[in-house]
């Protein structure tokens, strides 16, 4: 049995994953996933002050974990879904590399949409990750966490502190 949740340094192969969570499992008929990555900002709008040369991810061992499965066993709860897995990357990133991965196995297609954008918006809103980012004017601590009220409130998830 794979682990539903990884909080890991390197890097992970999204086919591979892909292929364990199909494995001997002739139910799923879809599989929705989504990887994240490092973005340099600097692209996004111009500004050489935007640049992102790298970002240190960290986390608090356990609690993030605990956090992510209780978040799985929600989207249990709520979707017609088989398995949810989620691979998170921490340490030190640069630009263009993996951070994320969700990955839904279900029946049908819309059930495992569901869910992965749930678990998605449950990342980027809730899970306790802290974020670092070096840029021209040096490093920074931002909140890893974005506040997405939309999101959150089209899950009805509350806001925590």
């Amino acid at each position: 049995m794979h682990p539903r949740v990884r909080i890991q340094i390197e890097d992970f192969n999204l086919s591979h994953e892909i292929a364990l969570l199909r494995l001997s499992d002739a139910r799923v008929g879809a599989v929705c996933s989504f990887v994240g990555t490092v973005r340099d900002t600097r692209a996004l709008t111009g500004y050489a002050h935007d640049e992102v040369k790298s970002m240190a991810l960290e986390h608090y061992a356990g609690m993030t974990e605990k956090s992510i499965e209780a978040m799985i066993d929600e989207a249990h709860q709520r979707f017609d879904i088989y398995q949810a897995r989620v691979i998170h990357r921490v340490g030190e990133l640069a630009p263009t590399d993996q951070i994320v991965m969700v990955a839904v196995t279900s029946a049908h297609r819309g059930e495992s949409f569901k869910a992965c954008e749930f678990l998605m918006d449950y990342l980027k809103t809730q899970a306790p990750f802290w974020k670092k980012e070096l840029g021209p004017q040096g490093a920074k601590w931002v909140d890893a966490r974005v506040s997405d009220d939309v999101a959150l409130a089209r899950w009805g998830i509350q806001i925590s502190q």
